[in-house]
């Protein structure tokens, strides 16, 4: 695809904490163009460096980028064909809607649409035959695809290759989630200093209804969920990045322990696409006792352009019929923007993406 021209594209929410990491996973990305920036009447004609948040300095390609106005007809005006959505749940849904009438492909991180049954509810290494839900034929509509929750993304990352294996009765998760993981400001200091606050909105009833989903099968225009129980404890801790995730499988089958690790080492089912930010293998087994942190593994993921990407597993105990181990995963790249943009690029590799703008 190294010789197709960059299609041009927007990110929708710009000004905040996921869509600066959209913009600077698009803003050198050898698929499509250097985003436009569309932010709200807050933010419109500000310099997206005056706005930074995230800790990594801005891209020189968008640091002197001034956030516009967006609506779809000026986009398609200026032959955008493709959007990233970081617009907020709760009033992502019309808007995201009405690019896709308008014929605007659009790949969102927000909820309104994650279990409307046509629309993909996309983890590229686990469900990409759920792309097809869309069909091939939209009547000059464009395509919607939907990320999960930032939690689901790593869980299932890690269960994906060892449901086979286990075929698990019940899947129990408790997650240790980063005070990104509320946006920025995020969550009040003295809300969280010398604290956990185990309730997150929405967050545990998210995660089981998008799991049993993206692992089901897809018969046809609908996806048939996992027939397992997901029960999920959700809490904010305060780590500034990376969601990690306490996880018990209830097993039916027995494999050995080796089975299981070989499982998760294996695992690389795009291999053959190569996806720019695809990581190289999408799950990291770590041997030591004390892996995954937050601190010292959300970053994991190769190429240099999949950093962050990759979920990490550790800490793997097997005591039939239950294993247990952790999971980390970086909410705000494999949990958010990074998810958006894979599902992206899996789409223009399939053919559901012009070749070019216009």
């Amino acid at each position: 695809m190294s010789d197709e021209p960059r299609l041009p594209c927007a990110i929708l929410g710009a000004s905040g904490y996921i869509g600066q990491h959209f913009a600077r996973l698009l803003s050198d990305h050898p698929w499509f163009e250097p985003p436009l920036l569309g932010g709200s009447a807050r933010s419109v004609g500000r310099r997206l460096g005056d706005l930074w948040q995230l800790a990594e300095p801005p891209p020189v390609e968008v640091e002197n980028e001034r956030l516009r106005a967006t609506s779809p007809s000026r986009l398609a005006r200026q032959g955008v064909r493709v959007v990233f959505s970081a617009l907020p749940s709760g009033t992502a849904g019309p808007v995201e809607a009405e690019y896709v009438r308008r014929g605007i492909s659009v790949f969102s991180n927000a909820a309104d649409h994650r279990m409307d049954p046509s629309v993909p509810l996309l983890v590229p290494e686990v469900n990409a035959d759920h792309l097809d839900l869309v069909g091939r034929r939209r009547g000059g509509r464009g395509l919607l695809v939907t990320n999960p929750n930032c939690s689901t993304t790593g869980l299932v990352l890690a269960l994906a290759p060892i449901v086979p294996l286990l075929r698990p009765r019940a899947v129990h998760a408790s997650t240790y989630q980063s005070l990104s993981g509320a946006g920025y400001p995020g969550v009040p200091s003295l809300a969280i200093a010398d604290n956990v606050v185990p309730f997150i909105r929405e967050e545990e009833e998210k995660m089981e209804r998008e799991s049993a989903r993206i692992l089901g099968t897809r018969r046809g225009a609908r996806v048939v969920p996992l027939p397992t129980a997901f029960l999920a404890h959700c809490a904010r801790v305060a780590t500034r990045e990376g969601h990690l995730e306490a996880v018990t499988v209830e097993a039916t089958r027995r494999p050995t322990l080796a089975s299981v690790e070989g499982a998760w080492t294996a695992f690389d089912p795009l291999a053959t696409l190569d996806l720019p930010t695809a990581p190289r293998p999408p799950v990291l087994l770590r041997p030591e006792s004390d892996r995954p942190q937050p601190l010292r593994d959300r970053w994991a993921g190769s190429p240099a352009r999949a950093r962050g990407m990759a979920a990490v597993v550790g800490r793997v105990r097997w005591t039939p019929p239950y294993l247990r181990f952790f999971v980390l995963s970086h909410n705000a790249v494999r949990g958010g923007a990074g998810g958006s943009v894979l599902n992206a690029e899996l789409a223009r590799a399939r053919g559901f993406l012009p070749t070019r703008g216009g």
